[in-house]
């Protein structure tokens, strides 16, 4: 079957660009009572809860709390037995995503008027962060860096991580990336039921104030259920990609770019606007030949086949409006001058600018954060950082010149709201 190419042209294309729009949505409703009860439970019995539900999903039975943490010396054994060259790869991650983000801590800063008034910020870390790694079809240590390492940098005193480890048999690359990190508190816990026990907190794991990282629809739901409770990066949906290309793109690039999302979920979506019908056929072709050298090529057939698109445009400027329609969470594009469409694109979650920039890079050692917006919602979130794991407090000190310059019209406002005590607070002072 293959990829299809759909032109912009064709009678049919508007109802098939609005099958590409709805990609992100998913079915929580279809999940919500059965992550209802599992939060539930886990507020209700805290770790008796987490035991059960490991039992039942993980294949493994903890007898008690401490066998829930995965113990630093376990961290610090599979950092020293890493093969040389994965450890030198995961510290350059670990040192070029800690420089990026540090360049977007926000400062406090205070502002004087000339009547006596003092304006300002204050921006303070949270005490406490939740990082959720998953860890169901594949280990993800790079997803560990890229939720710890901003909550690092923002000066988060206390960070927990939860990751489900199946047969209670930790992944020994994660377990390695947790010891880069300084060892922050982890505990073996998956699912809806990790992100509930982050968000209420239990007999062993710690109440949080934000949870951040990915997982699939039950802690997708899970995260959205929780929100109020403490504060949540995003809810995303399963990984995109899209790429707009001209006939300067290399299709051997673009076809394994492409695949590059599709490997990781049957649902993730991968979608290629191009303004040439050579190019989108060639590539077309190119997918279905990598497609035979993938280790999970049946994951990425199916994606490809059910979720993937090339559209062919008219013209470049044609396929940039599309994009930013579609908002996807990584964006490539592979044009004889990518930096000339820059101020065009409006909405994505990471953008990828040349043929020697394939996404990848941004998922491992680039710097920018590669937890983003999916399903569109690039239109109004950003990616993870540095921000979501701090708060700004607004400061404000008024002298008795300003008051006196300003209280009249703030009494006036309060008066006209109903609100007596607001207007006496303030006429009191100018007495």
């Amino acid at each position: 079957m293959g990829i299809k190419i759909i032109d912009i042209n064709n009678p049919g294309f508007k109802k098939e660009f609005e099958e590409i729009l709805s990609r992100g949505k998913m079915d929580i409703a279809e999940v919500e009572g059965i992550v209802r009860e599992i939060i539930d439970e886990v507020k209700k019995e805290g770790d008796r809860a987490l035991f059960r539900h490991i039992a039942k999903f993980d294949k493994w039975q903890p007898k008690s709390s401490e066998d829930l943490e995965i113990k630093p010396e376990e961290m610090k054994k599979a950092y020293e037995n890493l093969d040389k060259d994965l450890k030198k790869a995961l510290h350059l991650a670990y040192d070029r995503i800690k420089a990026y983000h540090e360049k977007q801590l926000p400062k406090s800063w205070l502002d004087f008027e000339k009547n006596g008034t003092i304006l300002g910020q204050k921006v303070t870390p949270v005490d406490k962060a939740g990082v959720y790694v998953p860890g169901g079809k594949a280990f993800y240590p790079s997803s560990l860096l890229m939720n710890v390492i901003p909550a690092i940098v923002a000066g988060v005193e206390e960070i927990i991580v939860t990751t489900p480890v199946i047969e209670n048999r930790p992944n020994e690359l994660l377990l390695a990336a947790l010891y880069i990190c300084g060892m922050p508190k982890t505990f073996k816990v998956g699912g809806a039921s990790a992100i509930a026990a982050m968000a209420y907190g239990t007999e062993s794991i710690p109440k949080v104030d934000v949870i951040t990282g990915p997982g699939n629809i039950f802690v997708a739901t899970a995260k959205k259920l929780v929100y109020g409770e403490v504060n949540i990066d995003m809810i995303a949906g399963p990984s995109e990609i899209g790429i707009i290309a001209d006939e300067s793109a290399k299709p051997k690039y673009l076809a394994i770019d492409l695949l590059s999302q599709a490997e990781h979920d049957e649902m993730a979506s991968s979608i290629l606007i191009t303004d040439s019908k050579e190019i989108a056929d060639m590539v077309a072709v190119e997918v279905e030949k990598f497609l035979n050298e993938l280790e999970r090529s049946e994951i990425a057939r199916k994606s490809i086949e059910n979720r993937g698109a090339i559209i062919v445009t008219n013209d470049i400027d044609e396929a940039v409006v599309l994009m930013n329609k579609i908002a996807p969470e990584h964006l490539e594009v592979m044009t004889s001058n990518p930096f000339e469409l820059l101020p065009k694109i409006k909405h994505a979650g990471a953008i990828f600018l040349g043929e020697y920039t394939p996404e990848p890079i941004g998922d491992y050692i680039a710097g920018p954060n590669h937890t983003l917006p999916t399903g569109g919602t690039a239109k109004f979130y950003s990616p993870l950082n540095v921000e979501v794991f701090m708060k700004k407090s607004s400061i404000i000190s008024f002298s008795k010149e300003a008051i006196e310059e300003m209280g009249k019209e703030c009494a006036i406002l309060a008066h006209t709201e109903g609100l007596t005590a607001h207007e006496k607070s303030v006429l009191e002072r100018l007495k």
